[in-house]
């Protein structure tokens, strides 16, 4: 297991989500996009499903940024492959395809 690349794939993940992160978070500034609902589906309704939808992507990827920054301590402190919550190793197909994991598989499923 090539702790630079890990550590390297997870700083460029971390960054990724940051910038994800600031731009649905960021305040609109035009003032003409105030939400208003009325009666009819209309522009102001199809403009506060888009920003729910963008709350919901913003709170995945925010759950996402958590488990870099926890993997990344991991890396730190000798524990990365080890499962958060029970102990036991993670794959290493797991690992390979989402380096962030910090649970097995078994114990991602319970979440």
């Amino acid at each position: 297991m090539d702790h630079g690349a890990i550590r390297s794939a997870l700083t460029e993940r971390l960054t990724a989500l940051d910038d994800d992160l600031a731009e649905l978070t960021a305040v609109p500034r035009d003032p003409s996009s105030a939400i208003s609902f009325g009666k009819r589906v209309g522009e102001g309704t199809n403009e506060a499903v888009d920003r729910l939808t963008k709350v919901g992507a913003a709170e995945q990827l925010a759950a996402m940024r958590t488990d870099v920054v926890r993997a990344l301590e991991k890396l730190d402190d000798g524990t990365y492959g080890l499962c958060d919550r029970c102990g036991a190793l993670i794959s290493a197909e797991r690992l390979e395809a989402r380096p962030w994991s910090v649970r097995c598989v078994g114990c991602a499923s319970a979440r």
